[in-house]
C-alpha cells in the first residue's frame, strides 16, 4: 500500500532572526502544503520525481543504493545530492531506515509556487523525517539547521506560539484570527531569500543588541494575540519592524521599497524577500497591484483553518 504525509506550509509572523535566540515567535501554517507519497516499483533503488504546484514536474532523478556510501556530507546546492544528504541523516537517527533497499517510487507534490518561500524545504524535512519515524527536529538540525519554528507548522493545524528554551522546541497552539483579518494580507516580492545566508548576517550582529530586542519581540508575539484594533495591530508590528531593524542594522521593507504606502508592512521570515503582510483595505492592495506585484492573497487565502 503506498504511503501518503503531508506538511504545511509557514509564516514566521512575529519573531523572525530573534527566534534563533529565545524570542517567543507567532507562526502559522498556511492552506498550502506539500504531499509525499511512497510506493513500491520493480525499478531497483529509489525513483524520485518532484512535482510544481501546476503539476508540471519540478525535478526527477534516479537514486541507487551504492550512491549513499559515495556521497560526501558537505552541503550541496544540487538537489540530487541535497536529498541524498537528508536520507542519509535521516538513516542515521533510525538505521533500520531503508535498511532492506527497497525499491521505491516517491513523488513529492507542491500546493504553492517553489518561489513562494512557504516552506518547500521544511515541509519535505517534515514528512521524510515521518516516513524514517525519527524527530524531525534532529533531522532538521542535521540537514537546513534553523530555528525549527516551520517544522511545528509543517506538522500543526492551528497558529502556534514557538520558542526555543534549553536548547529545545516548545510549540504551543493558539488562536490568531483577529476581527479586523480583511484588513490584512499578503504580498509576494519576488525576491526570493537564502535562509542560510540571511542567518548568518544576523549571527554577525552585536549580542547586547540582541538580548534587549528578545525582551521586546516576545512581549510584542504576545500582545498581538489579545489586539483587538487594527491600529493596535499597526502600531505593534510597526514597532516590531524597527526592532529588529536595529538588530540587522538595515532599513526596514517600508523603508526601502514602499515609503509612501499609508498602512504597516511587515517582513515575514529572511528579511528582503517572499512574502509581506500589509495592511488595510481594497485600495491598499491596489497600491501594489499598480506597483507591478501580482501575487497578492488575502489572510483568508493564505491562512489554514484546521
Amino acid at each position: 500500500m503506498p504511503k501518503h504525509f503531508y506538511g504545511h506550509g509557514k509564516l514566521l509572523i512575529t519573531g523572525e532572526y530573534l527566534v534563533l535566540d529565545g524570542a517567543l515567535a507567532l507562526a502559522i501554517p498556511t492552506q498550502k502544503g506539500q504531499k509525499l507519497t511512497v510506493t513500491e516499483t520493480t525499478t531497483p533503488g529509489i525513483t524520485w520525481e518532484g512535482l510544481k504546484e501546476s503539476g508540471e514536474v519540478w525535478f526527477t532523478f534516479h537514486l541507487n543504493y551504492n550512491m549513499f556510501e559515495q556521497t560526501q556530507a558537505a552541503n550541496s546546492e544540487n538537489p540530487e545530492v541535497r536529498l541524498l544528504q537528508i536520507l542519509l541523516a535521516a538513516q542515521k537517527l533510525n538505521p533500520d531506515f531503508l535498511k532492506d533497499q527497497p525499491n521505491l517510487k516517491v513523488t513529492t507534490q507542491l500546493e504553492f509556487h517553489q518561489k513562494w518561500g512557504l516552506g518547500s524545504s521544511s515541509t519535505l524535512i517534515f514528512m521524510l523525517a515521518q516516513w524514517a519515524e525519527v524527530d524531525p527536529y534532529r533531522l532538521l538540525e542535521l540537514t537546513f539547521g534553523g530555528s525549527g519554528y516551520d517544522i511545528a507548522c509543517a506538522g500543526n493545524d492551528t497558529p502556534i506560539l514557538y520558542q526555543i528554551t534549553d536548547s529545545a522546541p516548545k510549540v504551543f497552539q493558539t488562536n490568531f484570527y483577529p476581527e479586523f483579518s480583511d484588513q490584512l494580507f499578503f504580498v509576494y516580492l519576488n525576491k526570493k531569500q537564502n535562509s542560510r545566508e540571511a542567518i548568518v548576517n544576523y549571527r554577525k550582529q552585536p549580542e547586547e543588541r540582541k538580548k534587549e530586542a528578545i525582551q521586546k519581540i516576545s512581549g510584542i508575539t504576545e500582545t498581538l494575540l489579545t489586539t483587538d484594533s487594527i491600529f493596535s495591530f499597526n502600531a505593534l508590528i510597526d514597532t516590531h519592524e524597527r526592532i529588529i531593524a536595529s538588530v540587522l542594522n538595515i532599513p526596514t521593507v517600508k523603508q526601502q521599497l514602499f515609503p509612501d504606502f499609508k498602512g504597516s508592512i511587515k517582513s515575514l521570515g529572511a528579511w528582503g524577500g517572499d512574502f509581506i503582510l500589509a495592511t488595510g483595505g481594497a485600495d491598499a492592495q491596489e497600491y501594489f497591484s499598480a506597483k507591478g506585484y501580482t501575487t497578492i492573497l488575502s489572510f483568508e487565502e493564505m491562512i489554514f483553518k484546521g
